[in-house]
């Protein structure tokens, strides 16, 4: 099978707007793509806003993919997600505030299962949660978002260098918003 690319967006701090890149590049990606091309998935546990983004309230969360990773087939994923208008794909943030860590071998899983399925798969990443961190091995290229407050740009010059060694330079790419 023919893997699609994951994109996974990370912010150097809060507040710099990786959930709007990332939503903006998926809504992108899938009117390139065509129906069924594009999803993205909202890693935030504590406070992820994507599906506020598309104006969506999805039923079920990335949390319960994960819970569910022996489940995964077409059927069962096609459930858990909700379509937006513009013909993305989302699995978002659980509603209630989940304060656990992902697993990162169940990360793994989904991803491959997401990669296999869909052309192309956004992750919207947040930077304290150390196995969505680590599950990014599977993604395509990592994007770090920054501003241009100092503390945004130590925190980006701290985690580029600990991305680049971990994924390699190829992988990573910028996105200064303002």
């Amino acid at each position: 099978a023919v893997r699609g690319d994951v994109y996974a967006f990370v912010g150097a701090k809060g507040g710099v707007g990786t959930t709007t890149v990332a939503v903006n590049v998926a809504s992108a990606l899938a009117k390139k793509g065509g129906s069924e091309s594009a999803l993205v998935i909202d890693l935030n546990t504590v406070c992820g806003d994507a599906a506020v983004f598309l104006g969506l309230e999805p039923r079920f969360s990335v949390s319960d993919a994960l819970a569910n990773v022996q489940r995964l087939d077409g059927t069962y994923f096609g459930g858990l997600v909700v379509r937006s208008k513009f013909g993305l794909d989302l699995l978002g943030a659980s509603g209630r505030m989940v304060v656990t860590s992902f697993d990162a071998g169940r990360m793994r899983t989904l991803l491959e299962f997401v990669s296999v399925h869909y052309r192309y798969t956004v992750l919207d990443v947040p930077r304290s949660d150390a196995a969505a961190l680590d599950a990014l091995e599977g993604a395509t290229k990592i994007v770090l978002v920054v501003n241009q407050e100092l503390a945004c740009v130590r925190n980006a010059s701290r985690m580029a260098s600990t991305l680049r060694a971990r994924y390699g330079q190829a992988r990573l790419g910028l996105v200064l918003s303002r």
